[in-house]
């Protein structure tokens, strides 16, 4: 009993010595070890077994750390203890506090229309014997011997790929087989009885309809000469003119996997892609089909058969930026998506671009896709002005050389990308700082690497999938 009166009246005069500048800290302390433990809870959930371990043993740190600056009372420890609350104070303050760096826009201009001959998907199509063939490198003679060389590579979901997988692969060929037979679907007859509708309410039922079928993000944008193709590139189209006279375009998105993605190249990104690809023209081909049958001309726009230029719509319909590795960039969950678009002259409500200078400034900083592309193709300098417009663009044929030795699509630039973090509380309090604050973007690319590495490993595909 006497040990225990000791102990207690040592432990009042030690808490008689707290200041407030301590219940302020162990109060703060308190917030952070319960916020990192569950930071660790929810990487652990994620599959992320680094970032778990990072924020468990910041956990413990603070755990340790802020209980002795409480209750030790040394000169030493006051200091420590100012350093520490005015280090604090500083990042929350960075964090709260709007302060956003003036980024120049793209406003797509002056871009003109682009050919979809000159995409990488187009010009491996190209057999050497046709006359397309002889045509196009007759004008385009710089490009012959780098498309001819690719044409060598084993190509996508080709058996001596790198990266092949009998079972993921076919599972691949199944989804895009299935996009093939909705492709002769894109248009069609339209309804004698024209509708009249109201063009919010329209827009409105469309917009819910389409995120009930499975969209995540749908914008409206009046259809820009710029969003069209000039000319059809793919295999049964190749030369044709596009005449698309349509007032106003519907993109939306649909999320891709989280833990496919990160197995980017291995085969589960393109078995990913093209399950997407497919959700996403199906839900395209509805649409339109519901837009028609109102009696309003509908064309759905999807994988292998477009007549617009997919990102640049929905850019401009709200749903996001074009960032480094040149795919829209979402608020919510970054390049981690696929687009599908239908035009139609229905009218309805349009929205504003997004003009989000935040997704800018932060791909400027970050470069982690740049860092992690097995091809090279994305680049590490600013953006410059090709074609009128303030971008990025990438190497297309480094990029499109790599997928045709390693037979998927790669993804590696999605899986690394601090954007495509899952849309919940824990990443999206890091997108609100990254939105409110370029300080606090910059120290977000150090934190990122710091918790998930700046080159993240590369996951292994899920046990239900290693069956071959």
């Amino acid at each position: 009993m006497a040990l225990f009166r000791i102990f207690a009246n040592g432990l009042l005069m030690d808490m008689a010595n707290i200041t407030f500048l301590n219940i302020i800290l162990a109060g703060t302390g308190l917030i952070s070890l319960l916020f990192f433990v569950y930071a660790a809870i929810i990487s652990k959930l994620e599959g992320e077994r680094r970032a778990s371990i990072v924020f468990l043993w910041i956990a413990i740190a603070i755990g340790f750390v802020f209980p002795s600056i409480v209750f030790i009372n040394h000169p030493a420890i006051n200091v420590i203890s100012v350093i520490l609350m005015v280090a604090i104070a500083s990042l929350v303050l960075v964090y709260i506090i709007p302060n956003r760096a003036k980024i120049g826009l793209s406003k797509i201009v002056t871009i003109g229309k682009i050919d979809e001959r000159d995409i990488m998907f187009s010009r491996n199509e190209l057999e050497s014997d046709s006359d397309n063939y002889k045509d196009y490198y007759q004008s385009n003679p710089q490009r012959k011997s780098v498309d001819d060389k690719i044409k060598d590579n084993p190509g996508l979901l080709n058996a001596n790929s790198g990266n092949y997988d009998k079972i993921m692969f076919s599972s691949s060929r199944a989804s895009f087989f299935t996009i093939d037979a909705l492709k002769s679907k894109v248009n069609g007859d339209v309804c004698a009885s024209e509708t009249k509708v109201n063009p919010a309410d329209i827009t409105c039922y469309i917009k819910k309809w389409a995120k009930k079928l499975g969209a995540l993000d749908v914008g409206i944008t009046e259809l820009k000469d710029y969003h069209i193709y000039s000319h059809r590139g793919r295999k049964g189209n190749y030369g044709k003119k596009v005449e698309l006279n349509h007032k106003y375009a519907i993109a939306f998105t649909v999320e891709m996997d989280m833990y496919a993605v990160r197995s980017g190249p291995l085969a589960p990104i393109v078995m990913e892609s093209a399950q997407q690809y497919l959700e996403s023209g199906a839900i395209a081909v509805q649409l339109a089909e519901f837009i028609r049958q109102l009696g309003y001309p509908a064309r759905a726009h999807i994988d292998g058969n477009y007549e617009v230029v997919c990102p640049l719509v929905a850019k401009d319909a709200g749903l996001g930026e074009i960032g480094r590795m040149g795919l829209l960039m979402t608020p919510n969950l970054g390049p981690r998506v696929r687009i599908a678009v239908v035009t139609t002259d229905l009218p309805l409500n349009v929205d504003k671009p997004t003009n989000e200078p935040s997704i800018i400034d932060f791909c400027t900083t970050c470069k982690k896709c740049a860092i992690n592309c097995p091809s090279n193709a994305i680049s590490y300098n600013d953006r410059e002005e090709i074609n009128g417009v303030v971008r990025w663009q990438i190497n297309q044929e480094s990029c499109f050389d790599f997928w045709t030795k390693s037979g998927t699509d790669c993804g590696r630039c999605m899986s690394v990308c601090p954007y495509s973090h899952p849309d919940n509380l824990l990443h999206n309090i890091v997108r609100f700082g990254i939105k409110n604050s370029s300080i606090f973007g910059r120290l977000a690319v150090y934190f990122d690497d710091a918790i998930y590495g700046k080159n993240p490993t590369v996951k292994n595909p899920a046990d239900w999938m290693n069956i071959g």
